[in-house]
């Protein structure tokens, strides 16, 4: 984190510059204006080319150029530009070169705390003090998974708004078998990220294993909700297809292990269920159920046993 924010202060370093950079041309800048502002034409100057135009204006109407009336609109044209000149001219002095200074320095200090504020609510500070945490134990020779649990726990006390850190809990939290710590977790990244189907999905089969692979009321309305929102996700059809293969529907537990596998991205898992596929495939042959495409799938796949291929789909 040290590093990060000498990196922060290195990229504020130029906005700082260029704060101060005005302040430094000031001087000459004032200088210029007031070169600029001699050499322009004063009010006796513009009296004097006033009385000339006007009497080139009189001289216009005896001769019979114009006329009373062109003449008088002339003439109050002549005014008008007088008097605008005689107003330029009459400006109030320049300001110092140090006028309006301590502007700067208050504007350098709201600019660092509106980039510090900012970060702190935008950033990913959060992520970056979650990630240390993590790779400080990993790096320890005799790291355990307890001790990353705790070092999870303690960002998870210190940032309990920081969905990433409920995320690394999660599954932890379920590999060790503490279901009750593992559904908080998981409640709590619902919390913060809404009811995304992937996540209620994660919950229901958290419930379904804890609860001895039943469909309980409360787990099979997280089933019909996930379903009614995303019908093909695989981690929901994968526990279906569990529970149909538990209850000899083989025929629907190969078609959901089928549907879940083409939406997956985890080959591990993808390859259990295809294990799966064809245990299920051999329990219909032994039934004298299986058409002779599934026989031909059947004499060529791995010789696993049925309840071996099961346990590695359950896990």
């Amino acid at each position: 984190m040290t590093q990060l924010w000498f990196a922060f202060a290195l990229l504020l370093l130029p906005a700082l510059w260029l704060l101060i950079l005005p302040l430094r041309r000031a001087e000459g800048v004032r200088a210029a204006q007031q070169v600029a502002e001699a050499n322009e034409l004063d009010v006796e100057q513009n009296l004097a080319i006033y009385r000339r135009r006007l009497a080139s204006l009189e001289a216009a109407r005896e001769r019979g150029d114009i006329g009373d009336e062109r003449f008088e609109e002339d003439r109050l044209e002549l005014e008008r530009s007088l008097l605008e000149d005689t107003e330029r001219a009459n400006r109030r002095p320049l300001k110092s070169a140090l006028s309006g200074r301590l502007l700067v320095p208050i504007a350098m200090i709201f600019l660092v705390v509106a980039s510090v504020f900012w970060y702190r609510q935008q950033g990913a500070e959060g992520d970056l003090a979650l990630r240390a945490a993590q790779q400080q134990v990993l790096q320890q020779p005799d790291a355990s998974v307890s001790e990353l649990v705790e070092a999870l726990e303690q960002q998870a006390a210190r940032q309990p708004e920081n969905a990433n850190v409920w995320r690394s809990l999660f599954p932890l939290y379920r590999d060790a078998g503490r279901v009750a710590e593992a559904e908080s977790a998981l409640h709590r990244l619902i919390e913060l990220e809404g009811r995304q189907p992937a996540l209620l999905a994660e919950l229901a089969q958290l419930r379904y294993f804890a609860e001895g692979r039943t469909l309980g009321e409360d787990t099979q309305a997280l089933v019909d909700e996930v379903l009614a929102e995303a019908p093909d996700q695989p981690t929901i059809l994968g526990m279906l297809g569990i529970e149909a293969f538990e209850n000899g529907e083989y025929r629907l537990a190969i078609d959901r292990w089928r549907r879940a596998i083409a939406g997956m991205s985890d080959n591990r898992s993808a390859e259990a269920l295809r294990q799966g596929i064809e245990t299920a495939q051999r329990r219909l042959a032994a039934a004298g159920e299986a058409s002779d495409e599934e026989r031909r799938n059947m004499t060529s796949g791995k010789n696993a046993s049925p309840d071996a291929v099961i346990d590695k789909v359950v896990e």
